[in-house]
């Protein structure tokens, strides 16, 4: 039998004290040893069906390239972050491989893929369907962990969250029964600020009171892991957009070059974000006294602003392959530049909430970015588009030239036992600079606090 976390301040045992009949919620929960919880293969799979929900979204985006059009994608993105991200948070507690985990996960897999197929028409002719796939995966999910947690000291969290959720679907229902466009859309953007606002408050809920973050007791690797797939998700939308788009137009030189300026733009987008800091980031959340405040700050909800950054930016990219010469759209201006800039924004959140400081770089390249819309109509859109990769590169590359700089700094901090006074030397040019000082030593290249990467 699988037993569940042995002592606080994950959940208690097979029959520990608040675990309720002994043996039956604790079984479903995961394993977690020393080196914590990693994703497992069927999560891996589930996430296929998010693949296809964020090409539905950058293809609807791309058909209603309007402030309306854009907002509502949002709102989308939004629910279709929240299915997947709650779903994260619940195989953080419970064991994928348990048989009765996995087939609440295919349920929710079909739900979801139903959902992301509804998500062109979402707002027109398929509002109820998609509205009644998306409420099924939220509430549907979370009333089974509830009977299965009902006499577990998680239990009362989850509890708290079908309130929210079941307050939410009814918004989500009734604007879909709406026939009025604008008022569907205000009941579903009043339901996503319900249901995002909620974590803030702790769930709080009548009778139940509320939740703090210390009670939410994740695995932070296996929580930092999970989103930084599904950047990988999203970057791999990108890429499929982009090889795609050069199949089904003829090769030239101005096609092949946005090809190129799309291909190393996504290139340096994942190096911004895993060549150095996600490796920090995970390793951070994983050591906190408190990983439910990270969880739910650095990734719930600042991740979500770089994945609609990826989003954008494959608009762009699919559009300057498409049509590399003529005027420049005021569209066409908000995704190429739009996309990245926002990448880099919910970066420089997600730094400043995980290591406590902003980076001037980033703010730089914002400013860059900025000053290209203004020039943007003297440029062509292949132009305007090699401008910003152009600065995306440049980010990543300043990364790169960082992290070296503190290794180097790093290498000349003396060992502990040269710190007490005896025979003090630096360490020696042969020895990797990482390989004796301990990691408490090392600092995060962007940050101010102490960071174990490596």
């Amino acid at each position: 039998m699988v037993t569940g976390p042995p002592a606080t301040p994950d959940p208690p045992a097979s029959g520990a004290a608040g675990s309720g009949v002994p043996g039956r919620p604790s079984a479903l929960l995961r394993p977690r040893g020393q080196d914590g919880a990693r994703v497992t293969f069927f999560e891996l799979f589930f996430d296929l069906v998010f693949v296809f929900a964020i090409t539905q979204l950058s293809h609807r985006l791309l058909e209603h390239l309007t402030v309306r059009g854009a907002a509502e994608t949002l709102l989308l993105l939004l629910a279709v972050w929240w299915a997947w991200m709650y779903t994260c948070w619940t195989t953080n507690w419970f064991d994928p491989n348990h048989p009765v985990i996995r087939l609440m996960l295919v349920g929710v897999m079909i739900a979801g893929l139903f959902m992301a197929a509804m998500l062109p028409g979402a707002l027109d002719d398929k509002a109820l369907w998609f509205a009644a796939a998306y409420t099924a995966i939220q509430v549907g999910r979370t009333a089974f962990v509830v009977i299965c947690t009902w006499t577990h000291e998680l239990g009362r969290n989850f509890q708290r969250i079908l309130f929210w959720q079941a307050v939410s679907a009814a918004l989500w229902i009734g604007g879909a029964l709406v026939d009025d466009h604008e008022a569907r859309a205000g009941l579903w953007l009043l339901a996503v600020a319900l249901e995002y606002l909620a974590p803030w408050h702790g769930f709080a809920t009548p009778l139940l009171g509320r939740s703090s973050t210390a009670e939410w007791t994740i695995d932070g690797g296996h929580m930092a892991e999970r989103c930084q797939l599904f950047i990988i998700i999203a970057l791999g939308e990108s890429v499929l957009i982009t090889g795609g788009t050069l199949a089904a137009h003829a090769p030239s030189g101005q096609v092949a070059a946005g090809f190129i300026a799309a291909f190393v733009g996504t290139v340096a987008l994942w190096w911004i974000y895993f060549d150095h800091t996600a490796e920090a980031a995970a390793e951070k959340i994983a050591s906190s006294a408190d990983p439910g405040r990270l969880g739910r700050s650095a990734y719930t909800f600042i991740h979500i602003v770089m994945v609609a950054g990826i989003i954008v930016g494959a608009v762009a990219d699919e559009m300057v392959m498409a049509h590399p010469g003529g005027h420049v759209s005021h569209g066409f201006t908000a995704v190429a530049l739009g996309g990245p800039a926002l990448f880099i924004a919910g970066h420089a959140l997600f730094k400043r909430a995980v290591f406590g400081a902003f980076t001037g770089a980033r703010l730089t390249a914002l400013v860059v970015l900025a000053a290209l819309a203004a020039v943007a109509p003297a440029l062509t859109p292949l132009a305007l588009h090699i401008s910003a990769a152009t600065v995306v590169v440049a980010l990543a590359l300043w990364d790169v030239r960082a992290y070296r700089l503190s290794r180097r700094e790093s290498a000349q901090i003396p060992l502990p036992g040269q710190v007490s006074g005896q025979a003090p030397s630096p360490v020696p040019a042969q020895a990797g600079p990482f390989e004796s000082p301990p990691a408490e030593m090392f600092t995060d290249p962007f940050g101010r606090e102490p960071t174990t990467d490596r």
